[in-house]
Parts: structure tokens; sequence; C-alpha cells
């Protein structure tokens, strides 16, 4: 499995963080730069095709472009509807990651 970090510039910065499952992509929207060690606060967004896991440019209907951050291996450890527990190999991110829903609606907390 894989996961890729995306720097995304529509509607406003922000990372789009993806998490290869299965035939898609679990995608959350990360409100503030990967390369904060504090919790960073994050928003579930709709699953991403698996080709937005290598992908770099123009992102269709006019919604901005997206750039590489990092990106590489990763192992599930746990995924439910509000949980998800991950190991992360990239050249930027390496180890344990973990996104909780605390309110159970899109609001996540990412930590790692």
């Amino acid at each position: 499995m894989r996961f890729a970090i995306l720097t995304h510039d529509h509607p406003f910065l922000h990372w789009d963080l993806l998490l290869e499952a299965g035939p898609v992509c679990r995608t959350w929207r990360l409100l503030s730069s990967p390369e904060d060690v504090r919790p960073i606060v994050a928003e579930a967004i709709p699953d991403h095709r698996l080709k937005y896991l290598d992908y770099e440019g123009p992102v269709s209907g006019n919604r901005g472009a997206v750039t590489r951050w990092d990106g590489g291996k990763m192992v599930w450890l746990t995924s439910t509807s509000t949980y998800v527990h991950v190991i992360v190999q990239g050249t930027r991110w390496q180890g344990k990651l973990s996104l909780h829903a605390p309110d159970r609606q899109n609001h996540w907390i990412l930590q790692r």
C-alpha cells in the first residue's frame, strides 16, 4: 500500500493526505503544514482515485493544482469510521500516524 501528501492551492492552501485503501484512497484535508509537529486538524473529504498517489499538476474543474509534498509506502494497523492508525515510510514522514474523529463528524485530528 502507498500514501501521498499533496500540496493543494484551491480553494485555499492546504495539504491532502491520501492513504491507499483498495481501489481508492481515503483522503483528508490537512489544515496546517505537514511539517508541524503538533497535532494537525484535518477534514475527511471524498475518496480520491489511485492516480493521485503519483499525480502532480492541474486539478479538473478549475480546482487549482497539486504538487507532491511526500509519499511512499504504508501499512494499515487499524481502520474504522472514526480511527485510523498506519505506519508510513516516506521521504519526509516516517513512523506511526493516527487520525481520530473525536466528534464523529468530518473533523479529525492527525498525530505523528
